[in-house]
């Protein structure tokens, strides 16, 4: 799968089926400052992500 990780700056290319939790670990990303996106769908922990799939990760940003 090809996941672009905004915040960074980056596109890395992921093979395999995995869920959104084993993928942050994968990228050592701590998943309580991201949110992971796919297509316009916002994904849990325990969502399931393919090959076929473009994943964006995105720095949760919060203020006041």
């Amino acid at each position: 799968m090809k996941v672009r990780i905004r915040h960074q700056r980056r596109e890395v290319q992921v093979e395999g089926v995995r869920t959104v939790g084993e993928l942050l670990d994968r990228l050592q990303l701590n998943p309580e400052t991201v949110l992971v996106v796919r297509g316009t769908e916002l994904l849990t922990r325990d969502a399931r992500v393919a090959d076929e799939d473009e994943i964006e990760i995105r720095p949760v940003v919060s203020g006041g």
